[in-house]
């Protein structure tokens, strides 16, 4: 049962973390579970680097409309910290809970040294006095100790899943991770799904 109806979860990052399948793979979840749920998706200057947000809406009882109204989030699953900060000072209210990914994704104009990274310790802090709760994982150490920090996106899947923040029963939700992955890659993402779980449960 969703706490809320609609429920409104934002899932932010930027181009190329994967956000987007993220995403469509939770909205299939929901809507295998007889859910109605609606995602917008914004996407930044560009397809790989820029900011990615999609908005999750579901309901047990009707179609959510496609636009969540600002400060209405129940959930900000963030796999870039920045951009989870940006989001909840959008999207935020007094009750809304973060999952954050604790690893910055830097941008070119960082990397080129034309702008500077905010501390990430800040950041965090500052994500957990503007929200009810925050959960942190690395979700990036977790992705490359597999292989690739692509996979980071899904360890986020299983962190939420274990965090019990969103109604995800586990075996329907690898049931929809096996349709909706391919086959040559299931193996490993699942294998980070499961590593998500055990962050959370250390947490």
């Amino acid at each position: 049962m969703i706490p809320n109806d609609p429920m409104n979860v934002i899932i932010c990052g930027v181009g190329g973390q994967g956000n987007v399948l993220a995403s469509l793979i939770l909205g299939r979840y929901f809507v295998d579970q007889g859910m109605k749920v609606t995602i917008g998706e914004t996407y930044g200057v560009s397809q790989r680097g820029g900011a990615v947000m999609s908005q999750l809406r579901i309901s047990k009882t009707r179609q959510p409309a496609p636009l969540m109204p600002s400060s209405r989030a129940d959930l900000i699953v963030a796999l870039e910290p920045v951009e989870g900060l940006r989001m909840l000072g959008q999207f935020g209210n007094p009750t809304v809970t973060v999952l954050s990914n604790t690893r910055p994704w830097l941008p070119m104009s960082v990397l080129a040294g034309e702008h500077e990274y905010p501390e990430v310790s800040l950041v965090l802090d500052r994500m957990g006095r503007f929200s009810e709760a925050l959960w942190k994982v690395d979700a990036t150490e977790i992705a490359l100790g597999l292989g690739s920090a692509i996979l980071a996106n899904i360890v986020m899947l299983g962190a939420l899943q274990a965090s019990v923040l969103l109604p995800l029963e586990e075996t329907a939700m690898r049931r929809t991770l096996e349709a909706s992955l391919p086959p040559k890659r299931l193996e490993q993402n699942l294998q980070a799904f499961s590593q998500g779980q055990e962050a959370v449960k250390r947490h």
